[in-house]
């Protein structure tokens, strides 16, 4: 039990410092974008890179780059953690999956709604049904760490396991209805892909090579089948052995979690804050949050992701299908609810994915902006409010309070 409590212990303080990381990325971005350097900054993330290796080619902008090839490992990391939970952690036993479950279903579910409902009169716009759904675990784990002693242990696992929820969730969203015309020769070969990687797991290859290398030739296949090729890197990881051990004597799957974690959060998220958080503030106006696309992401994201992961964990437990967990009270689940309405990286990344002119994609980078930013200073006050500090637990109560307890 003390290993586990240590392992989550780390894994806030890197999702911590990495939210800041992200954090420093995105102002970065939004500065730039609003300065004379604004030609510069656009002029970098359009610059086309390629190659062609006989009959392999590839030429893509920066941005592509990023968000077709860099966020693969971002998911690769995601699958390694569903992968994890699911068979060692909170989500490995009905008893304790069930609340987080029940939360994240909510926090999907009326957040779209709330999008379709203030969209339903533009055809083109309800593509983005999905980009208030998401959850950013980075930011909401920082936002969570700024509480330092004042948040109990059993809240941070309660929101890391509806964040992995939530972005597996994602995962099958983006599956399902944001892919491109497909390639049949090519989808052919990312099944033979699959079916190396599942060799190597039954053949219980602990090397992580082998599954690089057929990890990074599903990723290619993938990305030529019309299908997002960032879904290769959860497949890929689904596919790392759990137990056994690796040459490091450990299990294959939690020394690649390890090792990813810090290039994730200091590398990979923060470039893709710096390539897709950057918002010209020209021509906006306050009334530009009223336009639909904004306005059902910021409401779906303030309103829809609280109201539904509250009330999706209220029926739950009400319905005895599942219970709080020890030391957390409904003033902690809504203010960890507020703290899932920080879309951010998924939410772009998802809104990146349902539209392509810049217009509409600076809509959903203001949407995104403005919910996320309102709902860590709700859920961060909300959770203030819910969880005294030690100097205020150790203070003595008042005389006439005193008297009342012993009495």
């Amino acid at each position: 039990m003390e290993q586990i409590a240590e392992r989550i212990r780390k894994f806030i303080e890197m999702e911590s410092a990495g939210g800041l990381a992200l954090g420093a990325a995105a102002l970065l971005a939004f500065a730039l974008s609003n300065s004379p350097l604004n030609p510069l900054y656009e002029g970098l993330l359009s610059h086309r890179v390629g190659f062609e290796i006989g009959a392999v080619a590839l030429n893509k902008s920066l941005t592509h780059w990023i968000n077709d090839g860099l966020m693969a490992i971002f998911f690769f990391l995601v699958g390694l953690e569903i992968k994890r939970e699911a068979q060692q952690g909170e989500l490995s036993t009905l008893r304790h999956a069930m609340l987080p479950v029940f939360a994240a279903a909510g926090g999907v579910l009326v957040p779209a709604l709330i999008y379709v409902a203030i969209n339903a009169s533009d055809a083109g716009a309800l593509r983005g049904w999905a980009i208030p759904a998401a959850t950013d675990i980075a930011f909401s784990v920082a936002v969570l760490g700024l509480l330092g002693t004042r948040a109990p242990a059993s809240l941070k696992v309660f929101l890391l396991a509806v964040a992995i929820i939530d972005d597996l969730v994602a995962i099958v969203i983006i599956a399902l209805f944001y892919t491109s015309d497909l390639s049949a020769q090519a989808l052919v070969l990312a099944g033979i892909a699959c079916a190396g990687l599942f060799a190597l797991n039954r053949a219980r290859v602990t090397h992580l090579t082998p599954y690089a290398i057929v990890g990074a030739i599903l990723w290619f296949c993938v990305l030529k089948s019309g299908v997002h090729a960032t879904l290769a890197g959860v497949v890929t990881a689904f596919a790392v052995p759990l137990f056994g051990k690796s040459p490091l004597g450990r299990s294959p799957l939690h020394d690649t979690i390890h090792a990813l974690h810090p290039f994730v959060a200091f590398v990979v998220l923060p470039v893709f804050a710096f390539a897709n958080a950057g918002v010209s503030l020209a021509g906006v106006t306050p009334g530009s949050l009223a336009n639909g696309i904004p306005l059902g992401v910021a409401l779906g994201l303030i309103l829809g992701k609280p109201i539904g992961v509250f009330a999706a964990a209220a029926i739950a437990v009400r319905l005895r299908i599942a219970q709080l967990p020890a030391g957390l009270g409904w003033r902690h689940i809504a203010g960890a609810a507020c703290l899932c309405g920080i879309g951010f990286t998924m939410s772009l990344f998802i809104g990146s994915l349902a539209f392509d002119d810049a217009a509409r994609i600076n809509e959903v980078k203001l949407g995104v902006l403005a919910g996320s930013f309102m709902s860590a200073l709700l859920g961060f006050g909300l959770l203030i409010l819910a969880s005294p500090s030690e100097h205020q637990r150790q203070a003595p109560a008042p005389m006439g309070q005193a008297k009342k307890t012993l009495s």
